[in-house]
This record gives C-alpha cells, sequence and structure tokens, in this order.
C-alpha cells in the first residue's frame, strides 16, 4: 500500500500543473479581464484613479471618440497608461512567462496579492477557510451519519410503511431549493419576524476570545445552526437512495442466501458480509461530495447569512476577474479534491481488505 500512495503523491503532480494549465490558458483568453476592468474604472473615475497609476494628477476623458483602436475600452486613455496598467497587473511579460512565474510562486504557496481587495490572496484565503471548512466538514459529517443508517434501515424495511413514509419525506426535503429554505429559516429562528434564537451573521459574535471554552463551544454552534440546516435539507435524498439500493442489489445476492441459511442473525449477515460490499460504492462518490459542500453548495448559504467563505470569495473573484485568487482558490481545492481521493482509496482498503490497489495496478500496467 505504501508505493501505492507513493505513486498516486507522486501522479498529483501532472495532474495538478494539467488543471492549471487548462484553466490558466482558457481564462487568459476569455474577454472582461483585469486590465479591461481597471480601465473600465479609469474611465469613470478619473483624477484619481490616474493618481493610483502614475502618481500625477491628470485629466481622463470619456469620450467615445477618444478610443485607442486596438485597444478595447480604453475611451481617452493613452496607450501609454495603458502599457502602465498592463504592467501593474503583469501582463507585459508574454502568457508562458507569467505562467511560469505562476507555478513557481505557488509552489512554496505564494498566491500575490489580490488585484481588487489590496490584500495578500494568503491572507484572504485564511480569512474564509474557516467558515467553508466548518459548512462542508459538518454538513457532509452530518448528511453521511443520517443518510446511510438510514438508507440501510430502508433497504431491510423495502415495501413497508417506514419506506414509503421516509421516501416521502426525503424527496420533499430534496424539492425545497437551499435558498428558499434559508430565508424560511431567517424568518422563523433568527429575529426575521418570529423568533430570534439563532445570530444572523458571522461565524462568531463579537467578543467571541473573551468567552470561555464552553461559551465559544456553544457561540460556534450557534451561528452554524442554520446555514447547516439549510445545506443538509436537500442532501439527504441523494446519498439515502443510494445507499438503500446499493444494499438492497447485494442483500439478493447468492452470498447472502448462504450465510442466512447457516443460521447467521440478520446483524452479522448485514454487517459482516454485506455492508462492506455494498459501501464501496458510497465511499467512491465522498471526494466529489465533500468537495461540493465545501465550495459551490455554500455559496448561496453564505451570501444569505452573511458569512465570508470560500465560495463567495471565488464567486466574486471570478466575477472581477480577479486572476490571483481565482487561481489560487482552484489550486488549494484541487488539492484538496486530489488528497480526498487518496483518503477515499484508504476508506476503501479498510471497508474491505480484500482490495489491494497495488495489486490491481500491476495486473492493469
Amino acid at each position: 500500500m505504501t508505493s501505492y500512495l507513493l505513486r498516486r503523491l507522486g501522479l498529483m503532480i501532472p495532474t495538478l500543473l494539467g488543471i492549471l494549465a487548462l484553466n490558466f490558458f482558457i481564462i487568459q483568453t476569455a474577454p472582461g479581464g483585469p486590465v479591461d476592468q481597471f480601465i473600465a474604472q479609469l474611465s469613470g473615475e478619473g483624477d484619481m484613479v490616474m493618481e493610483r497609476i502614475t502618481g500625477e494628477s491628470s485629466e481622463v476623458g470619456s469620450s467615445p471618440m477618444d478610443e485607442e483602436p486596438g485597444v478595447p475600452g480604453s475611451r481617452g486613455i493613452s496607450p501609454e497608461l495603458v502599457l502602465e496598467i498592463q504592467k501593474m497587473y503583469g501582463f507585459d511579460k508574454p502568457v508562458l512567462e507569467r505562467f511560469g512565474t505562476m507555478l513557481a510562486d505557488y509552489a512554496t504557496f505564494n498566491f500575490g496579492d489580490s488585484f481588487f481587495k489590496g490584500r495578500s490572496v494568503i491572507n484572504l484565503v485564511l480569512d474564509c477557510l474557516p467558515v467553508s471548512m466548518s459548512l462542508g466538514i459538518w454538513s457532509t459529517l452530518i448528511i453521511y451519519l443520517v443518510s446511510i443508517p438510514l438508507g440501510i434501515r430502508k433497504a431491510v424495511k423495502s415495501g413497508s410503511k417506514f419506506d414509503a413514509s421516509t421516501g416521502v419525506a426525503v424527496v420533499v426535503a430534496n424539492a425545497i431549493p437551499v435558498f428558499l429554505f434559508a430565508i424560511l429559516l431567517i424568518v422563523l429562528f433568527a429575529g426575521g419576524s418570529y423568533l430570534k434564537w439563532f445570530p444572523l451573521r458571522g461565524l462568531v459574535s463579537p467578543g467571541f476570545e473573551n468567552l470561555s471554552m464552553a461559551g465559544k463551544i456553544v457561540d460556534y454552534f450557534m451561528h452554524l445552526a442554520l446555514p447547516i440546516t439549510a445545506m443538509v435539507i436537500g442532501g439527504f435524498a441523494t446519498l439515502t437512495m443510494l445507499t438503500k439500493n446499493s444494499f438492497l442489489d447485494e442483500i439478493g445476492k447468492l452470498y447472502v442466501v448462504a450465510a442466512k441459511a447457516k443460521g447467521l442473525t440478520e446483524g452479522k449477515v448485514l454487517y459482516g458480509h454485506i455492508f462492506r460490499n455494498a459501501m464501496l460504492i458510497i465511499i467512491s462518490g465522498f471526494p466529489s461530495a465533500f468537495i461540493s459542500m465545501f465550495f459551490t453548495g455554500s455559496l448561496l448559504v453564505e451570501v444569505i447569512f452573511s458569512l465570508n467563505g470560500m465560495g463567495l470569495l471565488g464567486f466574486e473573484a471570478a466575477m472581477q476577474r480577479d486572476y490571483p485568487v481565482m487561481f489560487a482558490t482552484l489550486y488549494i481545492f484541487t488539492l484538496i479534491g486530489l488528497f480526498t481521493k487518496i483518503l477515499s482509496d484508504l476508506t476503501y482498503s479498510l471497508v474491505d481488505p480484500r482490495i489491494d490497489f497495488e495489486r490491481k495496478e500491476a495486473r492493469h500496467g
């Protein structure tokens, strides 16, 4: 297993390079980059933005008649100033040189500074990471802890009233949009119109550092209660039904019939024989589920509950064409995804020791 893990860690490097290269060159060709964004600001704000670039006061016009040929959006701006803006963002260098510099910096986790937020990217990420990790880890954990036992129970009681009633509840929960349920929770429990049991903004309260350890834990989970509830309400359906169908498929196989014929109890058959086979397909989907919950799934929740997380940071960076933040978040989430996939393989081996990845690779190699 050790040599397999070393090979997987080695393959992470070309995979990471490929993902970064593909996204880098696609984004570089997209219109509306940071230079265009800044030129638009410059055209609208005049002298103050001009002084930021050149350190000199100068008038900036905005007449379409003054637009420079070959420089879209540079209304009334001299070519020299456009070159200064390009140099400020590093666009005065060839694209391959920019890509090589980015890779060299990212190898040491040097992500540079945000184009538009006036802060280093690493500080922005460190500020946002606790929110996204809290939402992603706790939501995924709750979904798995509830959906897997529920799916197993539904498989064992397939066709019963319990199966039918829980099936209706799961489908209804899945049909509720996350943002709509989040707003409903705010209205009901966060001082919207009725109760004010939970705080509405942020991950912790002001003065958090002055609370006792017990007080900090309570305050932390009080802030997370509604956002996590909103995120998990629609996450049960897919995993519950996947677990149920996976166990139903195994229950009908001959080795289960043979185990029952030997007089083994239902518990021993279910958890001693069926469990490790049925869980493999569920474990294989963990990396994508975790990354989805960690990033894309939390965006609306972060906006509604005023949580400054990675989802919101990445979305704003994409809208503003803030390339350092965009590529830094891509780099971080790609690393998390690759490491989570390796963790998934290790869990495979723990659930079913018969799986030998080294022998499997040797056979296919």
